[in-house]
């Protein structure tokens, strides 16, 4: 008899009853959603690449007191962009420009020039060291051979995100346990590392096949899979799990705003486009007023995460003014599949429906 759709490698490694990855949506994490996928058997994750290393300490504690199951945590290797360090008030004030109309019209205040003030990353992935998580996931980039190998040591799963085969093949002989193939459908940052992001979009039908023929280690599909429809696809193409971010953004348990929430479950977050303008960094969300704008030629985009944090004068009083036109919406291209409000509903939408097709006669 067939093992069950949900035995891969994948499950084994983590730790899990099902190979479902709930992305680390960036900014997005909250502490109960990580929790409540990974209670339901999956692997819930934390975005924690904006984080100083103490709050990354008390999300991990947090994470720790609302489950005992596997969880991800989740870093940037490449915590900068080429310029993030010499950019100046010149530039600041460029860049602030094209969002003062936008700022006046919301009532907020327009920012001052602070210099940039950078989070070390081998600050950051020595919490996650010292408190032995479960998981230890990243993107953009491999970690330096010493953090690898002391992961390795105390027991830690590595997961490594891969936009390329030739990606996918480095994470590999970085000594890397899982990759995500991570297609160009996918919402907000996909993490290349190898090539600049706008060289590297290869879609989630081509990537994961060529993948799995490139490495040994298991592969997880991630990029425009909303549904069990979507995870039976990926598997038919080779994956041993899926990751999955949009439709857990739209859930209530998500740290997603309300408006950002019903946008993707109104049906009406069809159009989706790529911009740096959001953060500095190539990303999908919404096509709405603010990223057109952003997309303009010309427009000054300062390198990340400055562009990130400048982004931030606008996106609090444009909250409290309920303008979703002028915020950063992230979404993968399948954002009007998402159907359920509530993780729980979610899941088990997603593991029946993997069962019932994957579970098969052949």
């Amino acid at each position: 008899m067939a093992n069950a759709w949900n035995e891969t490698r994948v499950s084994k490694a983590l730790g899990i009853e099902y190979p479902i990855i709930q992305g680390p949506l960036g900014g997005f994490s909250s502490q109960r959603l990580t929790a409540a996928v990974s209670n339901f058997g999956g692997l819930g994750s934390f975005g924690a690449h904006g984080l100083e290393p103490k709050a990354i300490e008390d999300a991990i504690a947090e994470i720790r007191s609302l489950t005992t199951k596997p969880f991800a945590m989740n870093l940037w290797v490449s915590m900068e962009d080429a310029g993030a360090r010499t950019s100046d008030a010149a530039a600041f004030s460029r860049a602030l420009s094209y969002l003062v109309p936008h700022i006046e019209t919301v009532g907020g205040t327009q920012p001052a020039f602070t210099p940039y003030k950078p989070i070390r990353f081998e600050d950051q992935a020595r919490v996650l060291l010292d408190a032995g998580v479960p998981v230890f996931s990243f993107i953009v980039g491999i970690p330096p051979k010493e953090i690898l190998d002391e992961a390795r040591k105390k027991g830690i799963v590595t997961l490594g995100t891969a936009t390329t085969p030739d990606e996918a093949i480095a994470l590999e002989e970085a000594g890397v346990d899982i990759v995500v193939a991570s297609g160009f459908e996918a919402g907000g940052h996909r993490g290349s590392f190898l090539r600049p992001a706008a060289d590297s979009l290869t879609g989630t039908f081509s990537l994961v096949p060529q993948t799995v023929d490139a490495v040994k280690i298991p592969v997880v599909a991630a990029g425009g899979i909303a549904d069990a429809r979507g995870i039976a696809a990926a598997f038919e193409l080779g994956a041993e799990g899926v990751q999955m971010g949009t439709v857990f953004l739209a859930c209530e348990e998500s740290g997603a705003l309300p408006l950002h929430r019903e946008a993707i479950l109104s049906g009406k977050a069809g159009r989706t486009a790529l911009t740096r303008g959001f953060t500095g960094r190539l990303a999908r969300g919404i096509d709405n007023e603010l990223l057109q704008m952003l997309n303009k030629p010309g427009a000054e985009i300062l390198p990340y995460p400055l562009q990130r944090t400048l982004m931030r004068s606008l996106a609090l009083p444009a909250q409290k003014a309920g303008r979703g036109d002028l915020l950063a919406l992230w979404a993968g291209q399948s954002a009007n599949l998402a159907r359920y409000p509530k993780v729980s509903e979610l899941l088990r939408s997603l593991v029946d429906g993997a069962a019932e097709r994957l579970n098969r006669p052949r």
